[in-house]
């Protein structure tokens, strides 16, 4: 990655958060510590960390029920660390939006090489896209990450940035719903279109000149969305 991972450790225990910051911090990443889901939440929406390390047993919830609130909030790889060892738990983590999952106790040495995969992963998946698409007077940067109009910058969501770098990954053609979900949200929310409506709508209220007739972000009836890039 271009700078310093900044990694978020949603853990209750104090001194195992500890352990966690200490062992990050000498290997040069940035650590976040929280230790409630509800904090964990807000750290997202406004530090945006780049990796996610989350204990399941928190006390205001349990961890499996925050998975779709941070998936819909960020794009991170996210690594669960849970002393739930049934097969059906780490499913169930899989399946809601973790990418990986780590059974506590385990190494320092296993800790460190499933960030250092999970990063690289990122960094991958950042590379491997064009580096900018242009439509209209906007200009989407996929290595920043950011949208400009112009000179001037549209802020937005971290999910609809990850929706419309999606989108424009695949810009003129359709990208159906089932991998606008897989794309943006992870496995498991293949039952949710209306996630996508929603995000589409507030997308169009900041990129078209009239989002009641949309000229980028289009329709295709029954199938998906396409970004459309020929239009100026």
């Amino acid at each position: 990655m271009t700078h310093t991972a900044a990694i978020l450790v949603v853990e209750d225990d104090h001194n195992l958060a500890r352990v966690f910051a200490k062992t990050l911090e000498a290997e040069g990443y940035r650590t976040i510590d929280v230790d409630t889901g509800r904090a964990a939440i807000a750290e997202i929406r406004t530090r945006n960390p780049d990796l996610v390390l989350l204990d399941l047993g928190l006390p205001d919830g349990d961890g499996l029920a925050l998975l779709p609130t941070i998936r819909a909030n960020s794009a991170a790889p996210i690594i669960v660390v849970s002393g739930r060892v049934r097969e059906a738990e780490k499913v169930r983590a899989l399946d809601t939006g973790a990418d990986d999952y780590l059974t506590k106790p385990f190494s320092v040495p296993e800790l460190l090489a499933r960030v250092r995969v999970a990063l690289r992963k990122q960094a991958r998946a950042d590379d491997d896209a064009e580096p900018a698409i242009s439509f209209g007077e906007h200009t989407l940067s996929f290595s920043a990450r950011r949208l400009v109009r112009g000179t001037t910058e549209v802020r937005l969501s971290l999910i609809e940035l990850k929706l419309l770098m999606t989108l424009a990954r695949h810009h003129d053609r359709v990208v159906t719903t089932d991998v606008l979900l897989k794309e943006t949200w992870g496995a498991g929310y293949q039952t949710r279109n209306g996630y996508i409506r929603v995000y589409i709508h507030a997308l169009r209220a900041k990129l078209e000149p009239d989002p009641a007739k949309p000229r980028f972000l289009l329709n295709a009836a029954g199938l998906g969305y396409r970004l459309n890039t020929s239009t100026k």
